[in-house]
């Protein structure tokens, strides 16, 4: 692999085309607006993005600089999946073969599976293990262009097997060159011990001890409710999240996935980072996510996984919200690991133009993160995560679902991975 200068400088040069995505959020009209440079160049130094343009008008002396050839390559921003439930333990490979036969996802929660039967798997699973399962997911994230990951917990729903999941989290960081970006979610499904207790568990998973605890030991930036029908109703969220924002942590939700019961509201509300899912969306909860500056995140491999439809993300667009899209990895309704096989499934489906795609899983990826001033965007004094794709044009990416386009990738200045095939 290449190795930066002493100052950590490096270039980049012989790039077909540089999308040089914008600092989001981005919405509307912005979205398919990228710039694109032709025949361009990138400078960075210690870690940064300093220069990028043209080849011809590189700095004098930029040239002498340890240098990576693009080969004509398209560069685009290091892919930011802003959604994920890693870590975790365990498969739920029969129930996908029992969707597929025709039972739906909320039968087989409501008939005890689902999310207990991984709760069931990440109880028995020590830190070690958890951190030794994810550990692949990670790297084959990162061979797809993936720099930053969001990671949920959700799957102890215990106080302590919350605390499990969180510090698994935070050993994976020191293990993968991705930016890894914790979520608390505590309060993703009843287990079976407080059946018909729902709100003597929110005490438990959101009580004062345990969300200072997460806060001092910094194991999370975010607090996350699944927010729907046959999970928690609108007044036990807000009553989670408040308290956790009590504590610093940024409210987010799971909106409006299966049923429209006030969800995508309450994101708008309590300005939340984002608001996931959203099949169900209607207009008064697009008012709100709009008035909210709240980020919807679209997740068209769930719909794809479970077979029911995609939520109108164009719609979206055209109202003027700032759109991210994300992987959803997990064990029950999305065992896809590829952001590119997402935004291909968002383009062919969804109807998403290339550019948008791209701003949903860059810049405004970023923002449904808060990252938007550090990471998802070719700017100047912003982290130098960058994708070396094997085609010239960011379209010729989307026409080629499945293939592999990503022939390195570059974490804060430093290249972290090569394709041994191109």
């Amino acid at each position: 692999m290449i190795t930066p200068g002493a100052d950590g400088s490096l270039l980049v040069r012989g790039i077909g085309s540089l999308v040089a995505v914008p600092r989001g959020p981005l919405c509307g009209a912005a979205m398919s607006e990228l710039p694109t440079i032709r025949d361009a160049a990138i400078v960075m130094e210690n870690g940064r993005l300093a220069w990028f343009g043209p080849q011809r008008d590189l700095p004098t002396g930029a040239a002498a600089l340890p240098a990576l050839d693009a080969r004509g390559g398209c560069v685009i921003p290091g892919l930011i999946d802003c959604h994920t439930h890693i870590p975790f333990a365990g498969d739920r490979v029969d129930e996908f073969v029992r969707r597929v036969a025709g039972e739906s996802y909320l039968s087989i929660m409501q008939a005890g599976g689902g999310i207990r039967v991984t709760m069931r798997a990440v109880r028995s699973a020590s830190e070690p293990q958890l951190v030794e399962q994810a550990l692949p997911r990670l790297r084959r994230m990162l061979a797809g262009g993936v720099t930053t990951v969001e990671c949920k917990s959700g799957y102890g729903l215990t106080a302590d097997d919350e605390l499990k999941q969180l510090r698994a989290i935070r050993a994976l960081a020191d293990l993968v060159p991705q930016r890894l970006v914790p979520t608390y979610m505590g309060a993703h499904a009843l287990p079976p011990e407080y059946d018909g207790r729902a709100d003597a568990f929110l005490d438990h998973i959101a009580s004062d001890d345990l969300l200072a605890t997460i806060a001092r030991e910094k194991l999370a930036r975010f607090c996350d409710v699944f927010c729907d029908r046959g999970a928690f109703d609108v007044p036990q969220a807000r009553r989670v999240l408040e308290r956790g924002l009590r504590h610093g942590l940024v409210p987010k939700l799971h909106a409006d996935e299966l049923a429209q019961i006030g969800a995508s509201a309450l994101a708008g509300e309590l300005r939340a980072a984002s608001a996931d899912h959203l099949e169900h969306l209607d207009d008064a909860g697009m008012d709100a996510l709009r008035r909210g500056g709240v980020t919807a995140v679209v997740l068209p491999g769930t719909s794809f996984f479970l077979g029911i439809p995609h939520a109108d993300a164009r719609r979206m667009i055209r109202s003027g919200l700032t759109v991210a899209l994300a992987t959803d990895c997990n064990p029950g309704s999305c065992m896809i690991e590829s952001l590119a096989f997402i935004l291909h499934i968002a383009v062919c489906q969804l109807r998403m133009l290339p550019n948008e795609a791209l701003a949903a899983c860059t810049a405004n990826a970023a923002a449904a993160l808060r990252l938007q001033d550090e990471v998802g965007a070719i700017e100047r004094g912003l982290a130098a995560d960058l994708v070396v794709l094997d085609c010239t044009r960011l379209d010729d990416w989307f026409y080629t679902p499945g293939r592999d386009r990503v022939r390195v990738v570059i974490r804060a200045g430093r290249v972290v991975h090569e394709s041994p095939t191109h």
